[in-house]
């Protein structure tokens, strides 16, 4: 059953990033999916902030990094991929993610629809929307 919430600002958004951490458990993906601007990277900022992986402001978008990895090494990783530039297949093997299905972890991909990945993982979707101003819907599909 889909979950639908709307936030009527960038902190209420990551403030919705934070309390849904706390439903995630390793090994999971969170597949993200909106137009640019429509708040992913804000909401990846609450996720791994809420999962206490990293502070909200060490939390950028791997838009050129494409993966970032969040967590102490004794604890569960957090892997934070940006698939934007990725234009096919061979360029996210490229990437090496194959490497996170290693250890359970959590994984959230940002423009997930680039790129199907198979997974042996449970996957959440998330979709963002514009509102118009800074508000977003946020659609969470299990």
């Amino acid at each position: 059953m889909n979950e639908e919430v709307i936030t009527h600002s960038a902190e209420e958004t990551t403030q919705w990033g934070r309390e849904f951490a706390k439903r995630l458990h390793p090994p999971v993906l969170v597949l993200l999916t909106g137009e640019l601007g429509s708040g992913k990277t804000t909401l990846t900022k609450g996720i791994v902030a809420g999962l206490g992986a990293a502070a909200e402001a060490e939390v950028t978008s791997p838009t050129f990094a494409l993966v970032h990895v969040y967590g102490a090494a004794d604890a569960a990783k957090v892997y934070h991929a940006d698939l934007y530039r990725i234009e096919n297949f061979h360029d996210f093997e490229t990437l090496g993610l194959e490497d996170i299905f290693a250890k359970p972890a959590i994984a959230i991909l940002e423009w997930s629809e680039r790129v199907p990945l198979p997974s042996p993982w449970p996957q959440l979707r998330l979709k963002l929307e514009h509102l118009g101003g800074d508000s977003r819907r946020i659609t969470l599909t299990p």
